[in-house]
């Protein structure tokens, strides 16, 4: 069987003639730096302020777009507030997309959470949150037809399964996710599944849009309470209900919309259950920059960031502690140079690109922002080449306690319950190894409480 046609990237320039021949006139088309999974592009039309998303040409998947276009119709007669479609289709130079209205508003977290601008309007919007999820949980699964419907805890081990790559930290949540499953359950619906803090777009009044619909399927509709609620979409604010305010207003906004709240125990699983997913479509997404299909340097840090939410799994399973730890990149002084080269040393000449790509005046948004995953990236270099080997030394000892080679094999034997009667032993084990990876891929997210 030969192999699928990957259709080229596309120029903006290519795109631009091809919009214009369905929508008129088009000026300033320009790449967003959002969106991992598929291309955002902003762009004016006939005197309108268009979005064009497109799947990447590696990628292409014309039912999920259609699926997409026809949930984003569905949300806005349920009274839900979502862009409105304009256009979407098969081939777009070579790859499905859609064309929605662009909304005025705001989606990057830490300018909603920190920004001046936003303060009057914070308080109010994890009630507001909960009251437009109601809205959307009013739609029954076939209200937008072939929705795929799948046992979320299941498909998320089947996946994980799928990267033959077993890791003690999961193998921990998904026993505890097994063993603690809610008998109470949501009536079925519509599940947007990325409901969070980064794919809301909201203004001084409120939020004026949903976004991101791609991974709704049927479900339970406390998953997208719980997704939520779920650490990494706080940004550093220790309120639960995506940085903007407590779980008991969110609910209480659900019950005002019309939907059935969980128990705070159901509400606690569909959190800790977001953290394995969301620690999953890490891996997921570094396997693109693994697997060679793409290239993207996000891709490839996304990698690191896996074990960032290992932790927070630990976190929210009361297995660990948030602990402050100094970077050790700032320390003062330079490494000396190793054999007979000359200065600046290797450190030296990492932090030197590392500032140059900081500070170097970009216009181009996307390019900015690949600039800054590149910086970081740089900085987990410098730490894995200064603390390896203490590292890999430490863990080689850990997992010879309990007679294990590898991560696998311990992996393995939690799953199996082959150390239960060492369960103290087994959890400071998987802790230890997680904060030595964190210690090099991103020290600060430690110090983050649950």
């Amino acid at each position: 069987m030969s192999a699928p046609t990957i259709a080229p990237a596309a120029t903006a320039e290519t795109l631009a003639a091809l919009l214009a021949e369905r929508l008129g006139p088009v000026t300033g088309l320009r790449r967003l730096s959002g969106g991992a999974s598929r291309e955002t592009w902003a762009f004016d039309a006939a005197g309108r302020e268009l979005i064009l998303r497109r799947d990447p040409p590696h990628t292409p998947d014309p039912v999920a777009m259609a699926r997409e276009a026809a949930l984003l119709v569905a949300a806005a007669e349920a009274g839900v507030p979502v862009p409105a479609v304009v256009e979407h289709g098969p081939d777009l130079a070579g790859t499905p997309y859609m064309v929605m209205e662009r909304l005025r508003g705001e989606t990057i977290p830490r300018r909603l959470l920190r920004d001046e601008r936003f303060a009057a309007v914070r308080p109010g919007l994890a009630r507001e949150l909960g009251r437009i999820l109601a809205h959307l949980h009013e739609l029954p699964p076939d209200a937008v037809p072939d929705l795929p419907a799948l046992d979320p805890l299941q498909e998320m081990t089947d996946w994980y399964a799928g990267f033959e790559e077993p890791r003690p930290a999961v193998e921990l949540a998904l026993r505890w996710l097994a063993d603690n499953r809610p008998a109470e359950a949501g009536r079925p619906t519509i599940v947007h599944a990325d409901f969070r803090n980064g794919n809301l777009l909201i203004d001084e009044d409120g939020v004026r849009g949903v976004l991101d619909w791609e991974l709704s399927h049927a479900g339970d509709p406390w998953e997208d309470l719980g997704w939520l609620c779920v650490k990494a979409w706080r940004f550093g604010s220790p309120l639960a209900a995506g940085g903007f305010g407590t779980r008991e207003e969110l609910l209480a906004g659900y019950a005002e919309g019309g939907g059935t709240p969980p128990s705070p125990e159901t509400l606690r699983w569909w959190e800790v259950f977001g953290t394995l997913r969301w620690t999953v479509l890490c891996r997921h997404q570094a396997e693109r920059f693994l697997s060679g299909a793409d290239d993207n340097v996000e891709f490839a840090v996304l990698g690191r960031r896996v074990c960032e939410q290992e932790h927070d799994l630990l976190l929210s399973l009361g297995l660990t502690e948030p602990v402050t730890v100094a970077d050790p990149l700032d320390v003062p002084g330079e490494p000396a140079s190793v054999g007979p080269h000359d200065r600046p040393g290797a450190a030296a000449l990492i932090d030197a690109v590392r500032h140059y790509l900081t500070t170097a005046e970009v216009a181009d948004e996307r390019l900015r922002f690949h600039n800054r995953v590149g910086a970081a990236a740089l900085r987990i270099v410098q730490r894995e080449l200064l603390l390896g080997a203490e590292h890999a030394a430490a863990h080689t000892a850990r997992l010879g306690s309990f007679g294990c080679a590898d991560d696998a094999e311990f992996a393995v034997g939690i799953r199996e319950g082959r150390f239960d009667d060492r369960w103290h032993e087994v959890v400071t084990a998987v802790a230890a190894s997680v904060v030595d990876k964190l210690i090099v891929a991103n020290p600060r997210h430690l110090a983050t409480p649950a």
